[in-house]
């Protein structure tokens, strides 16, 4: 029984022996010939190229050698297999030389990218590789594998260097931040954070052109960001683009409405460009059927502009960034000609009625008459007896001095019909009277 058992043992073990086993994986991927270039060879070499890159895959070299040799020394694909054929058996300074050799005779064999990419892999040569990938995808923009590796080490790379660049700049050294910061846009052309990074190092180091170009780059991406568009516009105004700037500030007035530091400086800027050019919505206010305070603002501002200089003060206020009289509400508002609300509000767009027209025409002319200006009433307000508005009216002084100064008056029922909105022909003709009797 032992015997037997022995016999069986080494029979089997005989067989065992005998058996092949299955080739290991090959340690390279070996990329498929381009479909371009086999389909121009003739049907033996065709053959002989695809035997040569089955055994390639196989993980048999010296097998693939001998069907790369049946192709003449002209094939394109010898090359690139013979370079395969030096990467399986180590031979990594011949394969490159090889691999280059094959670019240089057809630049689109792709499979040589390949095979250079696995050489600068092993070697951990990290930028030659993503030269390598870029290479590859740029020919076969779908190349399974190419794509994911390519996006992983650039990803790798941009992270180190965006590490390195900041460290240094912890460190004051703001020559090795610039160099890791272009060192990512090598990467990543348009990573924003790199730009923005990149223009504010140019900007303390005075070189407004490459700031500008970073500034305007990083921007390019970036359109919601409240602090960035700030940042940005100040620089504009910084390097002498002021016409930039204003644009910038504009736009962000318009998405921050409620923010009167940038409705503020709007205004310096408009004040350093001289944009005092009258806005078109001017125009209309004759044909109105009911005027506005932005519209009332407007129309005191541009027929008073050179007697009415800059207030010593100037109103908050935090709902005009978008009215296009913003410059005349400031003036109107900050000189006390129309009153703003308590909190910091104007309602630009508010129809007003005739109780405030008065107020705003006696205020008008309390400013000019601190300017210089004389004016005389031509009736006495004791004198004046109104049918529809009691002494207890918020607006009786006004009204009484307006119609006293005969800028304003009755109807034949003696009304005053406070509460009436106003018309632009009717607040142009007030405005009109108060020009003449200031002269």
């Amino acid at each position: 029984m032992v015997k037997r058992i022995g016999v069986i043992g080494l029979a089997l073990l005989a067989a065992w022996s005998c058996a092949t086993l299955p080739p290991a994986p090959p340690a390279f991927y070996v990329q498929e010939l381009p479909a371009a270039t086999t389909t121009k060879l003739k049907l033996d070499d065709r053959i002989a190229a695809a035997d040569a890159w089955d055994a390639l895959r196989a993980g048999r070299p010296e097998q693939a050698r001998k069907y790369l040799m049946k192709l003449g020394t002209a094939s394109p694909i010898r090359e690139t297999g013979l370079a395969y054929v030096d990467l399986f058996l180590s031979n990594f300074g011949d394969a490159e030389a090889r691999f280059k050799s094959s670019l240089n005779a057809v630049p689109g064999m792709v499979p040589s990218h390949v095979g250079l990419a696995q050489i600068y892999e092993s070697r951990r040569d990290r930028d030659k590789t993503l030269a390598e990938y870029r290479a590859i995808l740029d020919l076969d923009p779908g190349n399974r594998w190419a794509a994911p590796r390519y996006e992983a080490l650039r990803g790798e790379l941009i992270k180190d260097a965006t590490a390195a660049a900041r460290t240094a700049l912890a460190a004051g050294n703001r020559v090795t931040a610039r160099n890791e910061f272009l060192k990512v846009l090598t990467y990543d052309p348009n990573a924003t954070g790199a730009h923005l990074e990149l223009a504010r190092l140019y900007r303390q180091e005075k070189n407004t052109a490459e700031a500008l170009a970073h500034f305007k780059a990083a921007m390019a991406a970036v359109t919601d960001d409240k602090a960035l568009l700030r940042e940005y516009a100040e620089f504009l105004a910084e390097s002498g683009e002021l016409g930039q700037s204003l644009e910038v500030l504009e736009k962000l007035a318009a998405a921050s409405p409620k923010d009167p530091a940038i409705g503020k400086r709007v205004e310096e800027l408009k004040t350093k460009l001289g944009v005092y050019e009258i806005p078109s919505q001017y125009d209309a206010i004759p044909s109105l059927e009911s005027v506005t305070r932005e519209d009332l603002a407007a129309l005191i501002g541009v027929k008073f502009e050179k007697e009415l200089q800059a207030p010593a003060r100037t109103e908050i206020l935090v709902d005009i960034a978008t009215s296009w009289a913003q410059r005349y509400i400031v003036q109107a508002a900050s000189l006390g000609i129309i009153r703003a609300s308590v909190n910091h509000t104007f309602q630009p767009r508010r129809v007003i009625n005739r109780a405030e027209l008065a107020d705003a025409a006696v205020r008008l002319i309390g400013v000019l008459q601190e300017r210089g200006a004389k004016f005389v009433p031509i009736v006495e307000t004791r004198r004046i007896q109104i049918a529809d508005v009691a002494p207890d009216h918020p607006y009786f002084a006004s009204i009484t001095r307006a119609l006293g100064y005969e800028i304003m008056a009755l109807t034949p029922e003696r009304k005053f019909e406070a509460e009436r909105t106003v018309s632009g022909e009717d607040a142009i003709r007030t405005i009109d009277l108060i020009q003449k009797l200031a002269r």
